[in-house]
């Protein structure tokens, strides 16, 4: 496969990558160290919270959606990085057994006016479960290298 250059990512491109099953032990282990929140390390807590049962921290599902697009797409490309996040939105909660999908949308492309060799590239990562419901959001820019300074 070749690497993946700034020129290579247009508006309009989607790219779906997954299923990956999320167990209950790594919920807790993932809540355990990073968000000690008692709905996402205990079912009877879980249970009376406004999530109605246990459920997996809304940065444990961004952790996923990064490697997925990590593995996709970024360590076969010349990614050097993001400058920042837009927007993020947890929008159902992600359970044990759930079996997670990214769809990666591209938004937008343009040239660095500060940096000629660079392109920015604004996605989109709709992270999805089993029943194709969107349970999170995300959308960010990234930096690539643009093939003609290679």
């Amino acid at each position: 496969m070749s690497l993946i250059y700034f020129e290579d990512l247009a508006a309009g491109q989607v790219r779906e990558w997954g299923p990956r099953i999320v167990t209950r032990e790594e919920i807790v282990a993932f809540a355990s160290e990073f968000d000690p929140q008692p709905m996402h390390l205990d079912e009877d807590a879980a249970k009376q919270s406004i999530l109605g049962g246990l459920a997996a921290s809304g940065w444990h599902t961004c952790a996923i959606m990064m490697r997925m697009f990590c593995d996709g797409l970024l360590l076969n490309s010349t990614s050097q990085g993001s400058p920042g996040i837009d927007e993020t939105l947890w929008k159902k909660p992600v359970r044990p057994g759930d079996a997670l999908s990214v769809r990666h949308t591209v938004l937008e492309t343009r040239a660095s006016k500060s940096r000629p060799d660079i392109g920015l590239v604004r996605h989109q990562c709709e992270v999805l479960n089993q029943r194709g419901e969107v349970v999170m959001e995300t959308r960010f820019t990234s930096m690539f290298t643009k093939r003609s300074a290679a």
